[in-house]
Protein backbone atom coordinates (compact mmCIF):
# COMPACT_ATOMS: atom_id res chain seq x y z
CA UNK A 1 0.00 0.00 0.00
CA UNK A 2 1.31 3.46 -0.92
CA UNK A 3 0.15 6.06 1.62
CA UNK A 4 -0.94 5.50 5.21
CA UNK A 5 -3.07 8.45 6.35
CA UNK A 6 -6.89 8.61 6.41
CA UNK A 7 -7.52 6.38 3.40
CA UNK A 8 -4.52 4.20 4.18
CA UNK A 9 -5.95 3.43 7.59
CA UNK A 10 -9.38 2.68 6.10
CA UNK A 11 -7.92 0.40 3.42
CA UNK A 12 -5.75 -1.37 6.01
CA UNK A 13 -8.87 -2.10 8.04
CA UNK A 14 -10.37 -3.72 4.96
CA UNK A 15 -7.30 -5.84 4.19
CA UNK A 16 -6.90 -6.95 7.83
CA UNK A 17 -10.53 -7.98 8.16
CA UNK A 18 -11.67 -9.40 4.81
CA UNK A 19 -10.11 -12.86 5.18
CA UNK A 20 -11.67 -13.28 8.61
CA UNK A 21 -15.19 -12.58 7.33
CA UNK A 22 -15.52 -13.76 3.72
CA UNK A 23 -14.63 -16.99 1.95
CA UNK A 24 -12.01 -15.89 -0.59
CA UNK A 25 -10.34 -17.47 -3.61
CA UNK A 26 -7.02 -15.89 -2.55
CA UNK A 27 -5.90 -14.65 0.86
CA UNK A 28 -4.37 -11.17 1.35
CA UNK A 29 -1.04 -10.75 3.17
CA UNK A 30 -0.13 -7.21 4.27
CA UNK A 31 3.45 -7.26 2.97
CA UNK A 32 4.60 -3.64 2.96
CA UNK A 33 3.39 -0.05 3.29
CA UNK A 34 5.15 2.93 1.74
CA UNK A 35 5.55 6.60 2.72
CA UNK A 36 8.22 9.28 2.37
CA UNK A 37 8.91 9.75 6.11
CA UNK A 38 10.82 6.68 7.28
CA UNK A 39 9.95 6.99 10.95
CA UNK A 40 6.31 7.76 10.34
CA UNK A 41 5.79 4.95 7.85
CA UNK A 42 7.45 2.40 10.15
CA UNK A 43 5.14 3.51 12.96
CA UNK A 44 2.18 3.24 10.57
CA UNK A 45 3.25 -0.27 9.55
CA UNK A 46 3.21 -1.36 13.20
CA UNK A 47 -0.09 0.38 13.92
CA UNK A 48 -1.94 -0.76 10.79
CA UNK A 49 -0.63 -4.31 10.59
CA UNK A 50 1.90 -4.23 7.72
CA UNK A 51 4.93 -6.52 7.83
CA UNK A 52 7.43 -4.04 6.37
CA UNK A 53 7.91 -0.37 5.49
CA UNK A 54 9.35 1.30 2.39
CA UNK A 55 10.13 4.96 1.64
CA UNK A 56 10.21 4.62 -2.17
CA UNK A 57 7.15 3.36 -4.02
CA UNK A 58 9.38 2.05 -6.81
CA UNK A 59 11.07 -0.25 -4.31
CA UNK A 60 7.63 -1.35 -3.12
CA UNK A 61 6.58 -2.28 -6.65
CA UNK A 62 9.82 -4.17 -7.22
CA UNK A 63 9.27 -6.48 -4.23
CA UNK A 64 8.69 -10.12 -5.10
CA UNK A 65 6.23 -10.50 -2.20
CA UNK A 66 3.92 -7.79 -3.58
CA UNK A 67 1.17 -8.89 -6.00
CA UNK A 68 -1.32 -6.04 -5.40
CA UNK A 69 -0.46 -2.35 -5.16
CA UNK A 70 -3.04 -0.27 -3.28
CA UNK A 71 -2.67 3.47 -4.01
CA UNK A 72 -3.88 5.79 -1.22
CA UNK A 73 -1.91 8.92 -2.15
CA UNK A 74 -3.06 12.38 -3.35
CA UNK A 75 -4.22 12.41 -6.96
CA UNK A 76 -1.06 13.92 -8.42
CA UNK A 77 0.79 10.59 -8.07
CA UNK A 78 -1.98 8.16 -9.02
CA UNK A 79 -1.13 7.87 -12.71
CA UNK A 80 2.62 7.40 -12.32
CA UNK A 81 2.32 4.77 -9.60
CA UNK A 82 -0.60 2.89 -11.18
CA UNK A 83 0.92 2.66 -14.66
CA UNK A 84 4.29 1.56 -13.25
CA UNK A 85 2.65 -1.07 -11.04
CA UNK A 86 0.58 -2.45 -13.92
CA UNK A 87 3.61 -2.58 -16.19
CA UNK A 88 5.46 -4.46 -13.41
CA UNK A 89 2.77 -7.14 -13.47
CA UNK A 90 0.88 -6.11 -10.32
CA UNK A 91 -2.84 -5.88 -9.71
CA UNK A 92 -3.86 -2.32 -8.72
CA UNK A 93 -6.45 -0.72 -6.46
CA UNK A 94 -6.45 3.09 -6.75
CA UNK A 95 -8.34 5.57 -4.60
CA UNK A 96 -10.77 7.98 -6.22
CA UNK A 97 -10.84 10.14 -8.20
CA UNK A 98 -8.79 8.04 -10.60
CA UNK A 99 -6.49 10.95 -11.55
CA UNK A 100 -6.18 14.73 -11.61
CA UNK A 101 -6.82 15.08 -15.35
CA UNK A 102 -8.62 13.26 -18.13
CA UNK A 103 -5.32 12.69 -19.92
CA UNK A 104 -3.86 10.93 -16.87
CA UNK A 105 -7.02 8.87 -16.45
CA UNK A 106 -6.91 7.84 -20.12
CA UNK A 107 -3.32 6.65 -19.74
CA UNK A 108 -4.30 4.67 -16.66
CA UNK A 109 -7.30 3.08 -18.36
CA UNK A 110 -5.18 2.13 -21.37
CA UNK A 111 -2.54 0.58 -19.09
CA UNK A 112 -5.28 -1.35 -17.28
CA UNK A 113 -6.59 -2.76 -20.57
CA UNK A 114 -3.12 -3.90 -21.58
CA UNK A 115 -2.65 -5.47 -18.17
CA UNK A 116 -6.01 -7.21 -18.34
CA UNK A 117 -4.76 -9.14 -21.38
CA UNK A 118 -2.01 -10.45 -19.07
CA UNK A 119 -4.51 -11.50 -16.40
CA UNK A 120 -4.16 -8.47 -14.11
CA UNK A 121 -7.03 -6.46 -12.62
CA UNK A 122 -7.30 -2.74 -11.85
CA UNK A 123 -10.08 -1.24 -9.73
CA UNK A 124 -11.02 2.24 -8.46
CA UNK A 125 -11.89 2.74 -4.79
CA UNK A 126 -15.40 4.15 -5.00
CA UNK A 127 -16.24 2.53 -1.67
CA UNK A 128 -19.84 3.75 -1.42
CA UNK A 129 -20.85 1.23 -4.07
CA UNK A 130 -20.12 -1.30 -1.31
CA UNK A 131 -22.76 0.02 1.11
CA UNK A 132 -25.26 -2.89 1.18
CA UNK A 133 -28.22 -0.52 0.87
CA UNK A 134 -26.81 1.06 -2.31
CA UNK A 135 -25.94 -2.32 -3.79
CA UNK A 136 -29.54 -3.34 -3.04
CA UNK A 137 -30.78 -0.14 -4.72
CA UNK A 138 -28.87 -1.08 -7.86
CA UNK A 139 -30.40 -4.57 -7.77
CA UNK A 140 -33.92 -3.16 -7.44
CA UNK A 141 -33.36 -0.74 -10.34
CA UNK A 142 -32.06 -3.56 -12.56
CA UNK A 143 -35.12 -5.62 -11.60
CA UNK A 144 -37.35 -2.80 -12.85
CA UNK A 145 -38.84 -1.90 -9.47
CA UNK A 146 -38.63 1.82 -10.33
CA UNK A 147 -39.63 1.50 -13.97
CA UNK A 148 -38.18 4.13 -16.29
CA UNK A 149 -36.00 6.55 -14.34
CA UNK A 150 -36.97 10.23 -14.54
CA UNK A 151 -35.05 12.13 -11.85
CA UNK A 152 -31.81 11.51 -9.95
CA UNK A 153 -30.81 13.83 -7.09
CA UNK A 154 -27.52 13.55 -5.22
CA UNK A 155 -25.89 15.76 -2.60
CA UNK A 156 -22.67 15.29 -0.66
CA UNK A 157 -22.23 17.88 2.09
CA UNK A 158 -19.40 18.40 4.59
CA UNK A 159 -18.39 21.35 6.79
CA UNK A 160 -14.69 20.97 7.61
CA UNK A 161 -13.69 24.08 5.60
CA UNK A 162 -16.26 26.50 7.04
CA UNK A 163 -13.58 27.91 9.37
CA UNK A 164 -11.51 30.32 7.26
CA UNK A 165 -8.49 29.66 9.49
CA UNK A 166 -8.30 26.00 8.47
CA UNK A 167 -4.88 25.65 6.79
CA UNK A 168 -3.90 25.13 3.19
CA UNK A 169 -3.58 21.33 3.08
CA UNK A 170 -2.93 19.35 -0.11
CA UNK A 171 -6.69 18.98 -0.68
CA UNK A 172 -6.83 22.74 -1.33
CA UNK A 173 -4.11 22.76 -3.97
CA UNK A 174 -4.99 22.01 -7.58
CA UNK A 175 -1.52 20.67 -8.36
CA UNK A 176 -1.97 17.97 -5.67
CA UNK A 177 -5.72 17.29 -5.62
CA UNK A 178 -6.83 18.22 -9.15
CA UNK A 179 -9.97 19.91 -7.85
CA UNK A 180 -11.70 20.63 -4.54
CA UNK A 181 -15.13 19.50 -3.41
CA UNK A 182 -15.78 18.51 -7.02
CA UNK A 183 -13.16 15.76 -7.10
CA UNK A 184 -13.22 14.91 -3.41
CA UNK A 185 -17.00 14.59 -2.99
CA UNK A 186 -18.45 15.11 -6.46
CA UNK A 187 -16.55 12.12 -7.83
CA UNK A 188 -18.40 9.87 -5.40
CA UNK A 189 -21.86 11.07 -6.33
CA UNK A 190 -21.13 11.08 -10.07
CA UNK A 191 -19.98 7.47 -9.79
CA UNK A 192 -23.04 6.52 -7.73
CA UNK A 193 -25.36 8.18 -10.24
CA UNK A 194 -23.80 6.32 -13.18
CA UNK A 195 -23.68 3.04 -11.20
CA UNK A 196 -27.32 3.20 -10.10
CA UNK A 197 -28.75 4.46 -13.39
CA UNK A 198 -26.53 2.15 -15.44
CA UNK A 199 -25.68 4.91 -17.92
CA UNK A 200 -22.98 7.57 -18.24
CA UNK A 201 -23.85 11.23 -17.73
CA UNK A 202 -24.24 12.72 -21.23
CA UNK A 203 -23.83 16.42 -20.42
CA UNK A 204 -23.76 18.96 -17.58
CA UNK A 205 -24.40 22.60 -16.71
CA UNK A 206 -22.40 23.75 -13.70
CA UNK A 207 -21.49 26.39 -11.14
CA UNK A 208 -18.42 26.28 -8.89
CA UNK A 209 -17.18 28.71 -6.26
CA UNK A 210 -14.22 29.23 -3.95
CA UNK A 211 -15.53 31.03 -0.85
CA UNK A 212 -12.22 31.42 1.02
CA UNK A 213 -9.44 32.23 -1.44
CA UNK A 214 -6.52 32.46 1.02
CA UNK A 215 -5.70 30.26 3.99
CA UNK A 216 -2.84 29.84 6.48
CA UNK A 217 0.05 27.82 5.05
CA UNK A 218 0.22 24.34 6.58
CA UNK A 219 2.69 23.83 9.42
CA UNK A 220 3.72 20.21 9.91
CA UNK A 221 1.70 17.28 8.65
CA UNK A 222 -2.06 17.00 8.31
CA UNK A 223 -3.96 14.04 9.76
CA UNK A 224 -7.23 13.07 8.16
CA UNK A 225 -9.23 16.29 7.97
CA UNK A 226 -7.34 18.06 10.77
CA UNK A 227 -4.27 20.29 10.47
CA UNK A 228 -2.62 23.43 11.86
CA UNK A 229 -1.46 26.54 10.01
CA UNK A 230 0.79 29.51 10.69
CA UNK A 231 0.48 33.24 10.09
CA UNK A 232 1.56 33.24 6.42
CA UNK A 233 -1.27 32.94 3.87
CA UNK A 234 -1.36 30.93 0.66
CA UNK A 235 -3.78 30.84 -2.26
CA UNK A 236 -6.54 28.24 -2.48
CA UNK A 237 -6.52 26.93 -6.06
CA UNK A 238 -9.53 24.61 -6.03
CA UNK A 239 -13.29 24.95 -5.72
CA UNK A 240 -15.03 24.94 -2.35
CA UNK A 241 -18.38 23.90 -3.81
CA UNK A 242 -19.88 22.64 -7.06
CA UNK A 243 -23.52 22.56 -8.14
CA UNK A 244 -24.51 21.07 -11.48
CA UNK A 245 -27.32 19.51 -13.43
CA UNK A 246 -26.95 16.63 -15.83
CA UNK A 247 -28.74 14.56 -18.42
CA UNK A 248 -28.58 10.82 -19.12
CA UNK A 249 -28.91 9.34 -22.63
CA UNK A 250 -32.24 7.78 -21.61
CA UNK A 251 -33.64 11.26 -20.90
CA UNK A 252 -33.44 11.09 -17.11
CA UNK A 253 -32.40 14.35 -15.44
CA UNK A 254 -29.93 14.66 -12.58
CA UNK A 255 -28.87 17.28 -10.05
CA UNK A 256 -25.64 17.21 -8.04
CA UNK A 257 -24.34 19.29 -5.14
CA UNK A 258 -20.92 18.88 -3.51
CA UNK A 259 -19.60 21.22 -0.85
CA UNK A 260 -17.27 21.34 2.13
CA UNK A 261 -19.04 24.50 3.39
CA UNK A 262 -22.35 23.09 4.69
CA UNK A 263 -22.17 24.01 8.38
CA UNK A 264 -23.37 21.14 10.56
CA UNK A 265 -23.04 18.50 7.84
CA UNK A 266 -20.18 16.12 8.61
CA UNK A 267 -20.50 13.46 5.91
CA UNK A 268 -23.99 13.88 4.53
CA UNK A 269 -24.34 11.92 1.29
CA UNK A 270 -27.99 11.70 0.22
CA UNK A 271 -29.70 10.59 -2.94
CA UNK A 272 -33.15 9.99 -4.40
CA UNK A 273 -34.20 8.34 -7.65
CA UNK A 274 -37.70 8.75 -9.07
CA UNK A 275 -39.06 6.45 -11.75
CA UNK A 276 -42.34 5.71 -13.48
CA UNK A 277 -43.06 2.80 -11.10
CA UNK A 278 -41.51 3.98 -7.84
CA UNK A 279 -38.77 5.82 -5.97
CA UNK A 280 -35.72 5.05 -3.82
CA UNK A 281 -34.00 7.30 -1.26
CA UNK A 282 -30.82 6.86 0.78
CA UNK A 283 -28.98 8.80 3.49
CA UNK A 284 -25.41 7.80 4.42
CA UNK A 285 -26.06 8.90 8.01
CA UNK A 286 -28.62 6.04 8.12
CA UNK A 287 -26.59 3.71 5.93
CA UNK A 288 -28.38 0.50 6.95
CA UNK A 289 -31.68 1.83 5.61
CA UNK A 290 -33.17 2.26 2.15
CA UNK A 291 -36.47 4.08 1.58
CA UNK A 292 -38.68 2.64 -1.18
CA UNK A 293 -41.99 3.79 -2.61
CA UNK A 294 -43.90 1.38 -4.86
CA UNK A 295 -46.06 3.58 -7.07
CA UNK A 296 -48.04 0.59 -8.37
CA UNK A 297 -49.74 0.11 -4.99
CA UNK A 298 -53.16 1.66 -4.28
CA UNK A 299 -52.87 5.33 -3.39
CA UNK A 300 -54.85 4.84 -0.19
CA UNK A 301 -52.11 2.69 1.34
CA UNK A 302 -48.98 3.61 -0.59
CA UNK A 303 -46.02 5.68 0.57
CA UNK A 304 -42.32 5.39 1.35
CA UNK A 305 -41.41 2.41 3.49
CA UNK A 306 -38.18 1.72 5.36
CA UNK A 307 -36.15 -1.31 4.32
CA UNK A 308 -33.67 -2.33 7.00
CA UNK A 309 -30.80 -3.69 4.89
CA UNK A 310 -29.46 -6.28 7.35
CA UNK A 311 -30.95 -9.52 6.00
CA UNK A 312 -28.74 -12.42 4.84
CA UNK A 313 -30.02 -12.13 1.25
CA UNK A 314 -29.02 -8.46 1.04
CA UNK A 315 -25.68 -7.73 -0.70
CA UNK A 316 -22.61 -8.60 1.43
CA UNK A 317 -24.66 -9.03 4.62
CA UNK A 318 -24.67 -12.84 4.83
CA UNK A 319 -21.03 -12.78 6.01
CA UNK A 320 -21.74 -10.51 8.97
CA UNK A 321 -24.17 -10.40 11.90
CA UNK A 322 -27.76 -11.56 12.58
CA UNK A 323 -30.59 -9.46 11.05
CA UNK A 324 -30.94 -6.03 12.61
CA UNK A 325 -27.27 -5.73 13.60
CA UNK A 326 -26.09 -2.88 11.38
CA UNK A 327 -22.84 -2.24 9.56
CA UNK A 328 -20.79 0.97 9.26
CA UNK A 329 -18.45 3.04 7.11
CA UNK A 330 -15.42 0.78 7.64
CA UNK A 331 -17.28 -2.24 6.27
CA UNK A 332 -17.33 -0.70 2.79
CA UNK A 333 -13.55 -1.13 2.64
CA UNK A 334 -13.84 -4.77 3.68
CA UNK A 335 -16.36 -5.29 0.88
CA UNK A 336 -14.07 -3.45 -1.53
CA UNK A 337 -11.18 -5.79 -0.68
CA UNK A 338 -13.51 -8.77 -1.02
CA UNK A 339 -14.62 -7.75 -4.53
CA UNK A 340 -11.06 -7.10 -5.72
CA UNK A 341 -9.83 -10.47 -4.42
CA UNK A 342 -12.75 -12.26 -6.06
CA UNK A 343 -11.94 -10.54 -9.35
CA UNK A 344 -8.32 -11.66 -9.05
CA UNK A 345 -9.29 -15.20 -8.11
CA UNK A 346 -11.93 -15.67 -10.80
CA UNK A 347 -10.51 -13.53 -13.61
CA UNK A 348 -13.64 -11.35 -13.65
CA UNK A 349 -13.51 -7.69 -14.66
CA UNK A 350 -13.61 -5.66 -11.44
CA UNK A 351 -16.15 -2.91 -10.86
CA UNK A 352 -15.60 -0.04 -10.80
CA UNK A 353 -12.85 -0.49 -13.37
CA UNK A 354 -10.34 2.10 -14.48
CA UNK A 355 -12.66 2.66 -17.44
CA UNK A 356 -15.39 3.58 -14.95
CA UNK A 357 -12.96 5.93 -13.21
CA UNK A 358 -12.16 7.55 -16.55
CA UNK A 359 -15.88 8.04 -17.19
CA UNK A 360 -16.20 9.92 -13.88
CA UNK A 361 -13.11 11.99 -14.69
CA UNK A 362 -14.67 13.09 -17.96
CA UNK A 363 -17.78 14.28 -16.13
CA UNK A 364 -15.65 16.24 -13.63
CA UNK A 365 -13.76 17.88 -16.50
CA UNK A 366 -17.03 18.81 -18.21
CA UNK A 367 -18.27 20.36 -14.96
CA UNK A 368 -15.14 22.53 -14.73
CA UNK A 369 -15.47 23.53 -18.39
CA UNK A 370 -19.14 24.41 -18.00
CA UNK A 371 -18.49 26.47 -14.85
CA UNK A 372 -15.70 28.36 -16.63
CA UNK A 373 -18.13 29.20 -19.43
CA UNK A 374 -20.92 30.65 -17.26
CA UNK A 375 -22.77 27.33 -16.88
CA UNK A 376 -23.15 26.61 -20.60
CA UNK A 377 -24.40 23.06 -21.23
CA UNK A 378 -21.31 20.93 -21.89
CA UNK A 379 -21.49 17.42 -23.43
CA UNK A 380 -19.42 14.70 -21.78
CA UNK A 381 -17.32 12.77 -24.34
CA UNK A 382 -18.37 9.15 -24.59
Amino acid sequence: MVGYAFMGAAHSQGWRTVGRVFDLPVQPVLSAVCGRDGGAVRAAADRLGWAAAETDWRALIARDDVDIVDICTPGDSHAEIAVAALEAGKHVLCEKPLANTVEEAEAMAEAAERARARGQVAMVGFNYRRVPALALARRMIVEGRLGALRHVRLTYLQDWLVDASFPLTWRLRKDRAGSGALGDLGAHIVDLAQYLVGEPVAGVSALTETFVRERPVLEGASSGLTAAGGSRLGTVTVDDAAVFTGRFPSGALASFEATRFAAGRKNALRLELNGSEGSLAFDLERLNELSFHDHTEPAASSGFRRILVTEPDHPYVDAWWPPGHGLGYEHTFVHQARDLLHAIGTGARPEPSFADGLSVQRVLAAVEESAAKNSVYTPVPA
